[in-house]
């Protein structure tokens, strides 16, 4: 097993009710939502050092280097293919 801590987290009555729709185990749900978005962050920071280094990605028609496009869609930016993050997407939505 795992060695693990012990923290504490505060979330909204309204989100703990829905976690509890979900699942059982709210705390493993969260530790595994938690790992998800760590890796996810480690990926795109390994795509961004990568681009920096070796240039923007480019393949195919559409120029997106992911093979399911719906799963995770592309939009082009100053003639480029970039990627629609959390980040960019907030961006192009513009201020709230």
């Amino acid at each position: 097993m795992a060695d693990t801590t012990r923290i504490t987290v505060t979330l909204t009555a309204e989100l703990v009710a829905a976690l509890k729709e979900l699942t059982d185990d709210v705390s493993g749900y969260v530790a595994e939502a938690a790992t998800r978005e760590l890796r996810r962050r480690l990926v795109e920071a390994d795509l961004q050092r990568h681009q920096e280094k070796h240039g923007v990605f480019r393949s195919g028609a559409g120029g997106c280097p992911f093979p399911n496009r719906r799963a995770h869609p592309c939009r082009r930016v100053g003639g480029q293919v970039e990627p629609v993050t959390e980040r960019t997407a907030d961006a192009a939505a513009g201020p709230r």
